[in-house]
């Protein structure tokens, strides 16, 4: 299955819209439901808008075009590739299009049936003009199409052409008195033209007039071998109405075979449309750009619109808990009012206690540092500085003939080694450092570490 969650197909009639929904399921589409508005009336936009989740469940909007602003026309290629049959149809595109090509926009599709290696390819061409007219209504409207599709093509595709002869659509390019005529002969679909009716006592005549024209070109171009066979694809009530002057005027017999139904032509076009390229498209390329830009925008407009939203209620949160927190704090500023006395007194007492407390700790601290460095000093350095500081931190520093090194370790050493009571002296000791100094016969040693006071005395 294509990547599409769902498909939606526009339907812009006179005087409504009708809009239907396929899901996809498994390897087809099913339809989902229906909605119809009047015109002047918006489409439902829980149907036909994208949203956030369309980033992940693909939502393809198709529009079919009035078929009377449409151009068909038959060409026969080689069978090919895709790309190969495209670069085919450029190439005479100069030939079909009836306006320069500047001033359109075209797509194709391939029908199914090969006759003798060649393929049979529709050529879809609408002046760019009436396509920009058309998506700007549709943009009034809500509806941003992702591709537009014409149903005939589906209708052609649908009609068991079993048979030689024309196969005749009224009511397909927007008009009672009008019809599609496809002619299809050896198997394969020749030509494609446009008959019609007018209003008046030479009805008939009119268009059998035409339809002979269509047959004399087609003799001409020698795929019209035969007389041809008439075959009205029509509604019992629009084939009543056609039935009588195509027999009567042709004195031929015509046979009455039914459309496919608006929501099977509308499935039929959801599948090739979601099998469709961007390659060749009715839709011009600017608008594709000017579409996703917009659904980004929108996005990012809801979101912070959201954003925006969640921040008010946040704050509203905010403020309701602060008045909450103020309430309580003002509760305990009053009882801390009433005992700041007795607060203060024993913040005095407590910081007595600790100023007595230390100065038991460290009464005796500096001496057992300097007995225990002058227990561990080695024979031949000199301790220049003792230096201790914060009540803890002891700093040492000196001289050492050169070559001495192993004694300032193993002065080191001991330190760390040094006990009272039964526990280290010292702790956290900094790096040994030492260097020789610049011109003389001695080097420079430090080093620092804290005193243990939890059993310090």
């Amino acid at each position: 299955m294509p990547r599409w969650h769902s498909c939606n197909v526009l339907l812009v009639g006179a005087e409504a819209r009708r809009v239907w929904e396929f899901d996809a399921r498994k390897s087809d589409f099913k339809l989902g439901r229906t909605a119809t508005a009047a015109n002047g009336q918006p489409l439902p936009a829980s149907l036909v808008g994208k949203t956030w989740r369309s980033l992940w469940q693909k939502k393809l909007n198709v529009a079919w075009l009035p078929p009377e602003q449409v151009f068909l026309r038959v060409a026969h290629l080689p069978q090919a590739s895709f790309d190969e049959t495209l670069a085919m149809v450029e190439l005479q595109m100069e030939k079909l299009s009836p306006l320069p090509l500047a001033q359109v926009v075209w797509t194709f599709h391939v029908l199914p049936q090969v006759v003798e290696n060649q393929q049979t390819v529709v050529v879809t061409i609408v002046a760019r003009e009436l396509v920009e007219e058309f998506l700007g209504k549709l943009e009034g409207q809500g509806y941003l199409a992702d591709r537009l599709e014409v149903a005939i093509l589906d209708q052609l595709q649908s009609t068991p052409a079993e048979q030689d002869g024309a196969w005749i659509y009224p009511d397909t390019v927007g008009g009672l008195n009008t019809a599609l005529v496809a002619w299809w002969f050896g198997g394969a679909l020749c030509q494609i033209g446009l008959v019609s009716a007018p209003p008046g006592e030479k009805r008939g005549e009119s268009l059998c007039a035409q339809l002979a024209q269509m047959a004399w070109a087609g003799e001409l171009e020698g795929w019209l071998k035969a007389a041809p066979r008439l075959h009205l694809v029509a509604e019992p009530d629009t084939a009543a109405a056609w039935e009588p002057l195509l027999r009567t005027g042709l004195n031929e017999p015509v046979d009455v075979v039914k459309p496919l139904p608006a929501p099977e032509l509308a499935v039929s076009t959801v599948r090739r449309a979601a099998l469709g390229t961007a390659k060749a498209s009715l839709l011009p390329a600017e608008f594709t750009t000017r579409y996703q830009q917009q659904f980004v925008d929108r996005l990012w407009m809801r979101s912070l619109g959201a954003v925006l939203v969640l921040y008010l209620i946040g704050v509203v949160i905010y403020f309701g808990a602060l008045g909450g927190k103020y309430y309580q704090v003002s509760r305990v500023e009053d009882q801390l009012a009433a005992l700041s006395k007795q607060y203060t007194n024993a913040m005095q007492l407590e910081a007595r206690y600790q100023v007595l407390k230390d100065r038991q700790d460290l009464k005796y601290a500096a001496l057992e540092c300097y007995k225990a460095a002058a227990e561990s000093l080695q024979e031949g350095l000199e301790l220049q500085q003792l230096d201790f500081r914060d009540g803890k931190k002891l700093t040492l520093n000196g001289t050492a003939p050169a070559g001495q090194e192993k004694q300032i370790l193993d002065f080191n050493a001991g330190l760390r080694k040094a006990q009272l009571a039964g526990q280290p002296l010292f702790t956290k000791f900094d790096q040994l450092y030492y260097q020789k100094d610049p011109g003389r016969d001695t080097l420079s040693w430090r080093f620092s570490c804290e005193l243990n006071r939890a059993e310090a005395p």
